[in-house]
């Protein structure tokens, strides 16, 4: 699948929705903008990771951006129009809840990243429970550059590479490559930009075929365990490995290994 064409038209949809065989694709529909994230761009991307969380059709989620861009971030000319601490902090407020969405809702999000992703566009990457990007592909938090230390984006990116990685590309500020990303762990795998929608879709499908109870239960635990100490965390996944025997599609899953056939999964 393509990235969606640039949109010209003003009354456009901000965020495009393409549900296919259990795979909704989420497209960031601000291209003239590089899909910077605008309140009313968060405010159409949160309704629709919240009823593709209550959407018991959704198995996974494809988010990627329209145009050459996947995200320049927070769009710093509305921010600039506003300049209050209480819009302030109702705009930080709305893109801490919308990047903990992603890592809150049922299906596994996987960003598909087509171009730049800076500031808080490079947050919504590491936010996503996986990421795969196109040789043309760039990233940084370059906040430090226009006074403007990348506090937020910081979160998911301490979260998602090594320490000493996150922090040069916070005092940096300078812009790195598919091939850098991939090193670090930003990204799970670059490739040629003629091969991404290829790749992407055959791991969302391949995803999709899992039991949807299972990958629920899973994306969970892991970012429940992943602050926990060790112990801590043993005994957490314990207690939800026990549970997770007891669902329907465990027993199913379970038998028909055994049976050497295919699941047939009912949720449960």
């Amino acid at each position: 699948m393509s990235a969606a064409p640039p949109s010209h038209d003003a009354d456009a949809p901000l965020v495009l929705r393409e549900d296919r065989d259990g795979v909704a694709t989420l497209t960031l529909n601000r291209p003239k903008a590089r899909n910077a994230l605008s309140v009313g761009l968060m405010t159409a991307l949160q309704q629709e990771l919240d009823a593709i969380h209550e959407d018991r059709s959704v198995r996974v989620v494809i988010l990627t951006g329209a145009g050459p861009a996947f995200c320049a971030g927070h769009d710093l000319k509305e921010i600039r129009a506003t300049p209050t601490k209480e819009a302030y902090d109702a705009l930080f407020a709305q893109c801490a809840r919308l990047m903990l969405t992603i890592t809150r809702i049922r299906p596994p999000v996987i960003a598909k990243v087509q171009g730049i992703a800076t500031a808080a566009g490079c947050q919504l990457v590491a936010s996503c429970d996986l990421a795969y990007c196109s040789d043309l592909a760039r990233f940084a938090t370059p906040g430090v550059n226009i006074g403007l230390f990348c506090s937020t984006p910081m979160v998911a990116l301490t979260r998602a590479v090594g320490r000493k990685a996150a922090m040069e590309m916070l005092l940096l500020g300078d812009l790195i490559d598919a091939e850098d990303a991939e090193s670090i762990g930003l990204v799970n795998r670059t490739m040629p930009a003629d091969q991404l929608d290829e790749v992407v879709a055959g791991i969302a499908d391949k995803i999709a075929t899992k039991s949807p109870l299972t990958l629920a239960v899973g994306k969970e635990a892991f970012y429940r365990q992943i602050d926990l100490d060790v112990e801590a965390a043993y005994a957490y996944a314990a207690q939800v490995m026990a549970q997770n025997m007891l669902a329907k599609d465990a027993a199913e899953g379970i038998d028909a290994f055994i049976g050497k056939r295919e699941p047939v999964w009912c949720g449960q």
